[in-house]
């Protein structure tokens, strides 16, 4: 998925999206809100279609997945009878292979993260697997092939690990380079902006 300018979507979208962008420098000033809230876009004022429509760019943009790609997932998780459609929604984008990889702090963004896989550098249970969409589950082991630790990607990473935190459904042994899918993928409270409902609620109407 190509994605131009992170500050401009971010400012546009009202929201850090991209690591790039969650740091103390990225801002959204009072105008550029005002402006968002009048085509719509804003969590203040606009159409409810707008709120919805933000949502859904919002996650896309997060995940980097194209449109295409994130339609399908909204088909299958509407798809599962008897379960959260919103749950299942959010269990399948964090289940891609590429978010795991970040999610494990094995990388600095899910951009390196995609690219890290699509370049053969990550092993899914001893395999090689370049198919970031590739949809990990509990028991996975996904670690760093070894021929390519000293790739630019893993630079820092064990000073990296110091400063980070991997959510509960993930486990790391940085001895092995390896991490493991412990639970189903959760969010925990705070964690994320997105409102997965509302973007269910968005595909409803077309």
């Amino acid at each position: 998925m190509i994605i131009g300018p992170k500050f401009k979507i971010a400012r546009r979208l009202g929201d850090r999206i991209f690591s790039k962008t969650q740091t103390s420098k990225f801002t959204i000033s009072g105008t550029e809100r005002k402006v968002m809230g009048k085509r719509g876009g804003g969590r203040r004022g606009g159409s409810e279609y707008g709120r919805q429509l933000l949502e859904k760019q919002k996650a896309r943009f997060t995940y980097g997945v194209s449109e295409h790609q994130f339609r399908n997932y909204v088909l299958a998780a509407r798809a599962k009878k008897g379960s959260n459609p919103a749950g299942e929604l959010l269990t399948a984008l964090e289940s891609r292979l590429d978010n795991a990889v970040f999610r494990l702090g094995l990388v600095k963004s899910r951009l390196a993260a995609r690219q890290a896989v699509a370049h053969g550098h990550i092993l899914v249970n001893g395999r090689r697997t370049n198919v970031p969409s590739y949809t990990v589950k509990a028991g996975d082991k996904i670690s760093v092939r070894v021929g390519s630790r000293t790739s630019g990607l893993f630079n820092d990473l064990a000073e990296r690990l110091k400063e980070y935190t991997a959510p509960t459904w993930l486990v790391y042994d940085e001895a092995k380079w390896e991490g493991e899918i412990k639970a189903r993928p959760e969010l925990s409270a705070g964690e994320s902006t997105i409102n997965f409902s509302s973007i269910l609620e968005f595909y409803s109407r077309v």
